[in-house]
């Protein structure tokens, strides 16, 4: 593994600036997770550590869609991984972006979202991305625990591969930190997303050359791989974008194949993989690839394994134990 690659690994979480972000893009609120069956998807979460589970049931939300105002209906769950907070979504009824979404994706996280304070700070938003050529997506109101919660998604996905979100409401507190570490997407070239978020004002892609070890696995076969990837670190997670080749077969060709670019992982670390890794297991999931960087058990080494999770909610849970 390259040193730049190393570096990215023990700077997770680190918080980053960038001439011109608004404070409130320091912190991630909570993601909008977009699922054709939100009772199977947030049953099998549930196993991997969701928690403080909120089912909203059926709801209807007033949205406005590319500037079209309708109605539409859908089953919303809320919930806790630890300190990322989730809003996972099943669109039942209506055509606004949640199911262009799931039409074109299947499931995924669909958004990242940051809370601000008032309606003035999400217009102000509003105009200042305007002026940048981005124009709001859908503007959603739905109940929260403590009143109504106003969404606003910008319509940069098409360049910035996942759906940038603002909230205004009252939010409960996430969990206990440490819980998530990274959040990662997948990709198919990198300078244009790049250019792309800087010219929001968040940073730029920090690229390096990722060249694992030799003793890399995909589906308990020998791996090789070498792929390029980026690290945006304004957050309390950091961003990963990853560039993967076609060949050898890799688990992010594999999400690009099945989902197209997105949000491919989530990083989750551990104080023991191998134990990490049986518990998944026992729940029936397998390890899709695994690797290591360093010398294993020393000081800036590490080992990691994505577990099969796909299937549930169309995000891989990356097991990570850096020492």
């Amino acid at each position: 593994m390259s040193t730049r690659l190393l570096l990215g690994f023990l700077l997770l979480g680190a918080l980053g600036s960038a001439a011109g972000m608004p404070d409130f893009y320091k912190k991630v609120s909570q993601v909008t997770w977009v699922v054709k069956d939100v009772d199977t998807v947030v049953g099998a979460w549930k196993e991997f550590g969701l928690r403080d589970v909120h089912d909203l049931g059926t709801i209807t939300v007033k949205e406005r869609y590319r500037g079209r105002g309708q109605t539409a209906a859908i089953h919303a769950v809320t919930g806790n991984l630890g300190n990322l907070a989730i809003v996972m979504i099943e669109p039942q009824s209506g055509s606004g972006a949640y199911t262009d979404f799931l039409h074109r994706h299947g499931d995924g996280i669909f958004a990242i979202v940051h809370h601000v304070e008032s309606p003035e700070a999400v217009k102000a938003e509003i105009d200042r991305l305007g002026h940048a050529d981005v124009p709001v997506l859908e503007q959603v109101t739905m109940p929260g625990d403590a009143g109504p919660l106003s969404y606003t998604y910008f319509d940069t996905e098409p360049r910035g591969k996942y759906v940038l979100g603002l909230v205004q409401g009252s939010l409960p507190t996430p969990g206990p930190p440490g819980v998530v570490s990274h959040l990662a997407t997948a990709i198919r070239e990198a300078p244009d997303v790049s250019k792309f978020w800087a010219s929001l004002g968040l940073p730029a892609l920090d690229m390096a050359h990722a060249t694992p070890r030799d003793d890399s696995r995909y589906r308990g076969k020998p791996l090789l791989l070498t792929f390029d990837v980026g690290w945006q670190r304004h957050t309390q997670f950091t961003y990963e974008w990853i560039i993967p080749p076609t060949d050898p077969p890799n688990i992010y060709a594999d999400f690009l194949k099945r989902h197209g670019e997105g949000v491919q992982h989530i990083g989750m670390p551990v104080e023991d993989l191998n134990a990490a890794i049986a518990r998944y297991q026992k729940l029936g999931y397998s390890v899709w690839q695994s690797g290591a960087w360093g010398d294993i058990g020393k000081p800036h080494s590490g080992q990691y394994a994505y577990m099969d999770t796909d299937a549930k909610g169309g995000v891989t849970v990356e097991l990570i134990h850096p020492y």
